[in-house]
């Protein structure tokens, strides 16, 4: 469940951390570990493993040992105390704001947020009485704290937001948050612990759709959950669940009931998800998924290198184009958010950016379906790059309203860079704008133009 923590470096973490050969038959690559339960040595250790005296592995729904490698490799990757790895990151965000939030309180959220989030957040959550809070001064942390409300559990935020790539100020918001005793949860996707390190700015919680950068190839569905095991879950007082005694925690020696923080000190949060949610709503990652992540993993850095330099080329490409009616990316010095971008993201602003594209709705659906090269669909995070128009599509969910809200133009188009080449990659747009113009030109002619 746990990761400890050791000397190596980021890209020797990503290949090895979690997993030693000589545990599993000396196999390079981790085993897939393709079964539901797993035999007792006998009717001690049966009983140990119940009463949780000794560690090992039960049943496949709540562990097993290829699923653990990756959550233990992406927590050594985060510098987190532990980490929980799920079916998808709807799971991800699901769990952790039921376990935050299980009874009923509020979630103070960035309305900057991906479509299905905020989707949830609007109906399903309330039937739970859970209630989420959009705050009005995300960007001005000094004056965050007046949206805080005596049952507000938790900040929810996205470290690079979904589609606009909004750059908070993490570190800021942390300290309002730790100031009133509640945890602060960032959404990692787009950034993977390759670009940014949440925890290292405050973040009490991290959550991923592995599905996305971390994985990278668009070939499984994934989410995890991770903690800082910083956080005074006790000492907040918001947080009683966490400090309620059960008897399936209870000392093998005397008996007595205990709870997560008793048991669990340095890991509560993810435990709690791993016995009380995932054991009972069963949001399981197959270990063949768990596989797939963990083999993603090994080509992190060099993914999210590539990835930010052709989104970087391509947004230059889109700033200097007369169809291009505004570009949206942190590394562009037009940004908002390029001085924070220069300040902590050192490694590259990710293969995410969006652009609002100048014409009629019959054009722009005409440049969606001119690219032949770039893939339309929704996911991010992908080898492959991405194309897709998101307020009709991820972001329709939203109202007319809430889409004006956060500063979602019906003329959005957003583009999730990857590993291709890159002139190819802007050869294929400038193709596909001058079919929307009408001009005709075929797509050789502009592979020539941008390979020149």
């Amino acid at each position: 469940m746990s990761t400890a923590t050791t000397a190596y470096r980021f890209d020797t973490q990503r290949v090895r951390a979690g997993y030693e050969p000589k545990e599993h038959n000396y196999a390079v690559s981790p085993p897939i570990y393709q079964t539901a339960a797993y035999d007792f040595r006998d009717v001690e250790n049966a009983k140990n493993l119940f009463n949780l005296s000794e560690e090992g592995n039960l049943y496949t729904r709540i562990g097993n040992p290829t699923v653990a490698v990756l959550e233990q490799r992406v927590a050594a990757l985060d510098g987190a105390s532990a980490a929980i790895a799920l079916s998808s990151g709807m799971a991800a965000i699901s769990y952790t704001l039921l376990n935050l939030a299980e009874g009923g309180g509020r979630i103070l959220t960035s309305p900057y947020l991906y479509g299905g989030s905020d989707d949830s957040f609007k109906k399903v959550y309330p039937k739970f009485g859970i209630e989420f809070d959009y705050a009005k001064n995300i960007d001005n942390p000094e004056k965050l704290a007046e949206e805080i409300k005596p049952d507000t559990k938790a900040i929810y935020i996205e470290s690079i937001s979904n589609p606009n790539t909004v750059l908070l100020d993490v570190d800021a918001i942390a300290k309002v948050a730790h100031d009133h005793g509640i945890p602060l949860v960032v959404d990692n996707t787009v950034a993977t612990p390759y670009l940014y390190r949440p925890i290292e700015h405050g973040a009490d919680i991290v959550v991923y759709s592995a599905t996305k950068g971390l994985n990278g190839h668009g070939n499984l569905i994934a989410g995890l959950i991770l903690e800082s095991g910083k956080f005074d879950w006790e000492g907040s007082g918001r947080f009683p669940h966490f400090g309620e005694k059960y008897y399936t925690l209870r000392d093998p020696e005397t008996e007595a009931n205990r709870s997560y923080l008793e048991v669990f000190p340095d890991y509560p949060f993810t435990t709690r998800v791993r016995l009380n949610y995932l054991n009972y709503f069963g949001a399981a990652l197959g270990p063949f998924d768990a596989y797939l992540a963990v083999i993603g993993l090994e080509t992190l850095s060099e993914r999210l290198g590539k990835q930010s330099f052709n989104a970087a080329a391509i947004a230059d490409y889109l700033n200097a184009h007369n169809s291009v009616e505004w570009v949206r990316y942190p590394a562009l010095r037009s940004s908002p958010y390029h001085d924070r971008y220069k300040r902590d993201f050192k490694n590259g602003a990710g293969g995410l950016l969006a652009f609002g594209f100048k014409g009629t709705q019959e054009e722009r659906e005409t440049f969606l379906n001119s690219v032949k090269l770039l893939h339309y669909h929704v996911n991010i995070g992908d080898a492959r790059t991405l194309i897709v128009n998101s307020p009709q599509t991820t972001h329709g969910e939203l109202t007319v309203d809430e889409k004006a809200a956060v500063d979602i133009p019906e003329n959005l188009i957003r583009i999730s860079a990857g590993l291709e080449d890159v002139a190819d990659l802007i050869a294929d747009l400038e193709q596909a704008f001058q079919r929307a113009a009408g001009t005709g030109v075929g797509f050789e002619p502009a592979l020539q133009r941008a390979a020149g």
